[in-house]
C-alpha cells in the first residue's frame, strides 16, 4: 500500500506494480500515471457527468466488469450523483470525476476504460454531443472508416456543422459533434444520428450499413448510431482501451484522417499512453472545442 497527496487528499493506492496489459508488460502503476498525466485534458470531458467504470481487477486478459454504482467503499469527498436507471430500475449513485484525486481513486480501481455519459448529471435528458461510432466489419478497417468519415465531415460542413474526430482506441473512429445548446436524445440527437446512418446507408450501400445484426456488417462500416441514449454511455476520449497494449481513444485532426484513408494505414492513427500524453504536451487539447463549441442541431430530411 502507497499513501500519496493528490492536491490536498490521501489516497492509499494498492498493487501498483501488478501487471494489468501482459502483452505491455504495463502496470497497475503506469495505468494511475498516465491518468495523472493526461488529466489536464481529460477532466475537462469528465467533468460533471455521471461516470460508469469497467474494471478489470486482474488486467486486460482477465474477467472484467461495468460498474455504474460508485463503490460504497469510495472516499467521503468523491461526488457522486443519483441517476434513474432503467436497467436496473431505480436510482443509481454515479461517480462524478471532476477532479484530479477523483479520477487517480477511480484509476487505482483498475477501472482501465471510463464510459461518460453523453449528458451531464444537472440536466440528464439533454445531451451536449452527438456522437457517431464508426465501427468496422471484417475485413473492413480503420482506413474504410477514415473514407466514411471524411464523407460525414461533408455532409456535416453542409449543415454548418463542426465536427471532432477520435480514435475509438480499438479498430473503429468516432466522430462527435458538439451541441452545448438545449437539445433532447428522443426527437433531437438520437433521431437526428438514426436520420444521418440511413442516409449514409442509402447512399453508399456497398460500404455502409446502420443496423447492428452481425450478420449485415462484413466489409462494411456499421455507423452505430444508437449510443445517442439517455441511458447508454460511450468511452471517454483520452480513456485508456482494455485491448492487448494500452491503446488509447485519442483526438486527431482531419488531416490525420485524410492521411489514413489516402495512404491506406490505419496504424498512422494508433495510439498508447506515452504517444497520447506527447501529443497533448506538444499539440494541446484537440477535443477542447467538443467541450464548449455551441451548435444548433438542424432537422435533417431524407
Amino acid at each position: 500500500m502507497t499513501i500519496v497527496d493528490v492536491e490536498g487528499r490521501q489516497l492509499s493506492l494498492s498493487n501498483l506494480d501488478k501487471v494489468l496489459y501482459p502483452k505491455a508488460g504495463f502496470t497497475k502503476g503506469q495505468v494511475i500515471a498516465y491518468y495523472q498525466r493526461i488529466a489536464p485534458a481529460l477532466l475537462t470531458h469528465l467533468a460533471g457527468r455521471p461516470l460508469t467504470l469497467k474494471r478489470y481487477p486482474n488486467g486486460v486478459e482477465g474477467h472484467f466488469f461495468y460498474e455504474k454504482r460508485c463503490p460504497s467503499y469510495r472516499p467521503d469527498w468523491m461526488r457522486t450523483a443519483e441517476i434513474w436507471s432503467d436497467s436496473n430500475k431505480g436510482i443509481v449513485n454515479y461517480c462524478v470525476v471532476d477532479d484530479l484525486a477523483a479520477l487517480v481513486w477511480v484509476a487505482n480501481t483498475a477501472s482501465l476504460e471510463l464510459h461518460p455519459s453523453l449528458s451531464k448529471c444537472d440536466d440528464m435528458p439533454s445531451p451536449t454531443v452527438v456522437a457517431f461510432d464508426l465501427d468496422p466489419g471484417a475485413p473492413a478497417d480503420m482506413v474504410d472508416c477514415a473514407r466514411i468519415g471524411l464523407r460525414l465531415r461533408e455532409l456535416f460542413e453542409h449543415m454548418g456543422l463542426e465536427s471532432f474526430p477520435k480514435t475509438s482506441g480499438s479498430k473503429g473512429l468516432q466522430i462527435y459533434v458538439p451541441i452545448n445548446t438545449p437539445t433532447t436524445y428522443e426527437g433531437g440527437t438520437k433521431d437526428f444520428a438514426l436520420a444521418v446512418a440511413q442516409l449514409f446507408e442509402k447512399q453508399f450501400p456497398d460500404e455502409v450499413v446502420h443496423q447492428m445484426a452481425k450478420a449485415l456488417r462484413p466489409g462494411k462500416v456499421l455507423i452505430d448510431w444508437s449510443q445517442n441514449d439517455e441511458y447508454k454511455t460511450t468511452v471517454s476520449v483520452y480513456s485508456l482501451r482494455a485491448r492487448e497494449r494500452p491503446t488509447v481513444s485519442t483526438p486527431i485532426t482531419w488531416d490525420e484522417v485524410s492521411d489514413v484513408a489516402e495512404r491506406g494505414d490505419p496504424d498512422l492513427v494508433r495510439f498508447e499512453a506515452d504517444d497520447v500524453v506527447a501529443r497533448f504536451e506538444q499539440r494541446g487539447d484537440l477535443f477542447a472545442p467538443v467541450a464548449t463549441l455551441q451548435q444548433e442541431l438542424p432537422t435533417l430530411t431524407t
